[in-house]
């Protein structure tokens, strides 16, 4: 297996969970491949009047418990394993929330940081129109992902309400509020990490108001970990970083003075007061908690048996390769899978396309409230699940576990839909 290919790393982690749980091998073949895979030219008009052509990418992995349901993202190195990889863990992400909902996701090959308004304007309705004949809500649900906006969201949305000839609000989420986004999306999928963060350190007997925790990330889900570990629990965040680097300082680091250094030098490794430190070294960092929430295969093989925390909390897509998952499982080191970490957003998308069909909407109270009970509910699942192994003499982590639960309840609705 390429240890860093996603799609790969997506097969691997369904395949140890297939053998622990003998899941029946004509079940096992279809989940381990997509449904549908599209890839589409999208030609774009530019700001000099020159017209480029971008590749974009729409995959629909599973459909058996309800419409495909997946974010849109705009990044160059975009390609097809990943966008393969992450409608796999959607399809789990959403079977493990018990939600009515399928697995997808999309994306284009693209630099956002290069285009002007008009021109990420232009792509998006380029990608709708394109696309627009697979989407939809009750076929396939987009949502905002890396580099993709409730802005983006709300042009896409209009592009295929005006192809439809009616509004259709249900069709994508993460909205703005002006379009029927819902109350409580844009903290979602950190708020329902937090949840997860408060479970689990009962479990392993972590005082969180005493902890200290690493991020690595400051983008939409690391920016808003640091400020909800901050307010719900106190504890002292010793290392951030983002792409170009980080800081750490064992005494804690001030969201303010990272605002500040990110706006004025584009980077949160210009902080003063702190160490300056690399990507690398965050994971290997002196901290309690570490919370990947950038992209992938940041704990590889190489580095698991560097990590000093107690919980690696997996807040971005495939931060773990599963190589490192069986060192962090054998070093006792606590791996909250991200399917199960960063399903908050997903479940609040959720609860927008629900408003969105119904026309009833909900205040921010009733959203956070919501979100507490489905995540308790997931964790207490997976940790039963954990229980229920080990009383058959089977030790698995937590990842494995919440696999288990999610390929039963889709394997369920294939079977009873006569797919097999």
């Amino acid at each position: 297996m390429d240890e860093l290919n996603p799609f790969k790393i997506s097969q691997a982690q369904l395949d140890a969970a297939a053998e622990i749980m003998n899941l029946d091998k004509t079940v096992h073949m279809i989940l381990r491949e997509p449904m549908r895979t599209v890839e589409m030219k999208i030609p774009v008009k530019m700001r000099d009047n020159s017209t480029e052509l971008f590749t974009g990418f729409r995959v629909l992995y599973n459909n058996a418990r309800g419409p495909g349901k997946g974010g849109i993202r705009f990044h160059p190195q975009e390609n097809i394993d990943t966008v393969k990889a992450l409608s796999a863990w959607m399809t789990w992400k959403t079977a493990l929330a018990n939600l009515p909902l399928g697995g997808a996701k999309g994306g284009v090959i693209c630099d956002t940081k290069k285009m002007d308004e008009h021109e990420i304007e232009n792509l998006s309705r380029g990608y709708i129109r394109s696309f627009g004949n697979l989407l939809g809500p009750k076929t396939d649900i987009p949502a905002p992902d890396v580099y993709t906006t409730p802005q983006i969201m709300a042009w896409m949305d209009d592009e295929y309400s005006k192809i439809a000839g009616n509004n259709e609000f249900g069709m994508i989420t993460g909205k703005p509020l002006e379009l029927w986004g819902s109350e409580g999306r844009f903290d979602s999928t950190a708020l329902g990490g937090m949840y997860v963060l408060r479970d689990l350190a009962k479990k392993a007997g972590i005082d969180l108001k005493n902890a200290k925790i690493a991020i690595q990330g400051f983008g939409n889900a690391g920016n808003f970990a640091f400020s909800l570990v901050k307010k719900m629990f106190g504890s002292k965040i010793v290392a951030i970083s983002d792409s170009k680097g980080g800081v750490y300082n064992p005494d804690g680091l001030d969201y303010a003075g990272l605002q500040k250094a990110k706006q004025q030098s584009g980077t949160v490794s210009d902080y003063e007061g702190a160490e300056k430190i690399s990507n690398e070294q965050l994971i290997e960092s002196d901290a309690d908690i570490i919370i990947p929430a950038a992209l992938e295969n940041q704990i590889t093989q190489a580095n698991a048996d560097k990590v000093k925390a107690k919980i690696v909390l997996e807040l971005a897509n495939g931060p773990v390769t599963p190589e490192a998952d069986k060192i962090l499982f054998e070093r006792g080191i606590y791996g909250a899978p991200d399917f199960l970490v960063n399903s908050g957003g997903v479940i609040v998308s959720y609860f927008e396309w629900v408003q969105n069909i119904s026309g009833y909407y909900w205040t921010e109270d009733d959203v956070y409230a919501k979100l507490d009970t489905i995540m308790s509910k997931s964790f207490a699942d997976v940790v039963k699940t954990q229980e229920e192994y080990a009383a058959k003499g089977k030790k698995i982590n937590m990842r494995t576990a919440a696999y288990i639960i999610a390929v039963q309840r889709v394997s369920a609705a294939m079977k009873a839909r006569g797919w097999y």
